[in-house]
């Protein structure tokens, strides 16, 4: 789909949209750049669900983000029918909210079939309002609080006891409990599997040093106090190695170590039916990444468990994983407004857009790196080497070095593709700007999911002392 001018130089946007090949009906979302419905319209503008995004940003401003329905239930029907196809237990997706949390995207998932995973008690209260069903529901978190596991046991939700606070704590609700919470409390048990992978050292969970689970020398210990409680249903057990994990080999290995598990909680009289292998599956960010497809990551982990029961003499567990970056991130894209420039001769050229770090804090924080188009000239050539700078007053705010695209000028528009994980739900309030909006599109309609904030949703939770008034 790479289209060439007769000098040679490749077009700046058209080499990014989605390659389909002979042999796919869908691409695997996960391995695409732009979401599914991208395309290049009769203005030379980049489209999205049949929306002119220059017209998006018209209406709802910059910046923005543009989350494709069309690709966000996609992924979630390939992980839903990879399972039926590869397992022939039983199943549940749930969706790993902390990627981007808000009422829309966990009714679109709900909607799907899928559950949520919840990293807290705000993300549990958003799944419940957007009318997830309790028993879909799953909370993890290393140090919950009272409340938030108060809250979860009242819903009816799963909780993933991490560590032996966790434990203790259920077990002093369950027994203080007024009626409020149906007994016994169902959990399922965080375990860390010592199983290290190629990811960046701050999204790595499964290798020991984790503030993560339970270590392996606890297990028998554990097992043994849960065995004790009446007031605790303890499900199964679950395991996470890390995020954007292209490798396939340690998701094998976890599953094989999961039945261990499931046999030496046997012996404890534990009869555990779930097994939740987490997620991690990662994403192309750029042309050079290669992850497996959904399918092709589903069914390793399918094939290993029907294995190892087998060899066990073990019936069939429930399966149970945790996508997020996968479902969501290469669903969206964000998109700004190109504003000021600064040429330093001989090292580099600076543009700058109307957000930065607070909308999309993952290049400081992991050195992630994106790939970007001028969205209202997608067929200009590429003739330029600038890198994007934010509006911060932070020298460091930079989403992308040495970006190659057309020739831009102020008021261009500029996108940067796969902003859908861990960018609005780690946006912040920095130097006081207010947070962008969000819409969702799909056959030719806009639907705002989430309101840009104003200056007035900045100081709405300030409170300044009478004596400090004026007048």
């Amino acid at each position: 789909m790479v289209s060439t001018h007769p000098t040679g130089v490749q077009d700046s946007g058209s080499k990014y949209l989605p390659q389909i090949s002979s042999t796919q009906t869908t691409p695997s979302p996960n391995q695409q750049l732009l979401p599914l419905t991208a395309k290049v319209n009769l203005h030379d503008h980049l489209e999205i669900g049949g929306c002119d995004v220059k017209n998006l940003v018209a209406q709802y401003g910059t910046p923005l983000y543009i989350l494709d329905e069309a690709t966000l239930r996609a992924a979630c029907e390939q992980y839903r029918e990879s399972f039926k196809k590869y397992y022939p237990g039983e199943s549940q997706v749930l969706y790993a909210s902390k990627a981007w949390n808000c009422l829309a995207i966990c009714a679109i998932a709900a909607s799907e079939g899928l559950g949520i995973d919840v990293a807290s008690g705000g993300e549990l209260h958003t799944a419940l309002t957007a009318g997830v069903e309790p028993e879909k529901i799953y909370l993890h978190g290393n140090n919950k609080s009272r409340q938030e596991l108060t809250y979860a046991a009242q819903a009816g939700c799963t909780v993933m006891a991490d560590n032996w606070h966790d434990l203790n704590t259920l077990v002093q609700i369950a027994q203080e409990n007024s009626g409020e919470i149906s007994l016994p409390i169902r959990i399922m048990l965080r375990l860390t599997p010592g199983i290290d992978c190629h990811t960046h050292e701050y999204i790595r969970t499964g290798h020991l040093d984790s503030k993560f689970g339970f270590d392996p020398g606890d297990l028998d210990e554990v097992f043994a106090f849960v065995s004790q409680q009446s007031v605790l249903n303890c499900a199964g057990v679950h395991a996470h190695i890390g995020s954007q994990i292209f490798e396939r080999q340690p998701h094998r290995d976890l599953a094989a170590l999961m039945v261990q598990w499931l046999t030496q909680a046997a012996g404890y009289g534990l009869n555990l039916t779930e097994v939740n292998v987490g997620g991690g599956l990662g994403i192309t960010y750029t042309e050079s990444d290669d992850p497996p497809s959904i399918e092709e990551w589903v069914k390793p982990i399918c094939e290993v468990i029907q294995q190892q029961c087998e060899l066990a003499n073990l019936p069939l567990p429930k399966i149970l994983c945790e996508p997020g970056r996968s479902l969501v991130a290469n669903a969206c894209v964000t998109a700004y407004t190109i504003g000021s420039s600064k040429e330093v001769p001989e090292i580099r050229t600076y543009i700058a857009v109307d957000g930065g770090m607070s909308d999309n804090p993952r290049p400081i924080t992991y050195q992630s790196v994106y790939r970007t188009v001028v969205a209202n000239k997608m067929s200009a050539p590429i003739t330029e080497t600038v890198t994007i700078a934010g509006k911060h007053c932070e020298s460091g705010d930079v989403l992308i070095k040495n970006a190659q695209l057309a020739k831009t000028e102020p008021g261009d528009i500029l996108v940067i593709m796969t902003t859908g994980a861990y960018n609005y739900s780690m946006a912040s309030n920095y130097n006081r700007l207010p947070r962008p909006a969000a819409v969702l599109v799909g056959n030719t309609e806009a639907n705002l999911i989430l309101r840009r904030e104003t200056y007035d949703d900045l100081i709405r939770q300030d409170c300044l002392p009478e004596r400090l008034k004026k007048g």
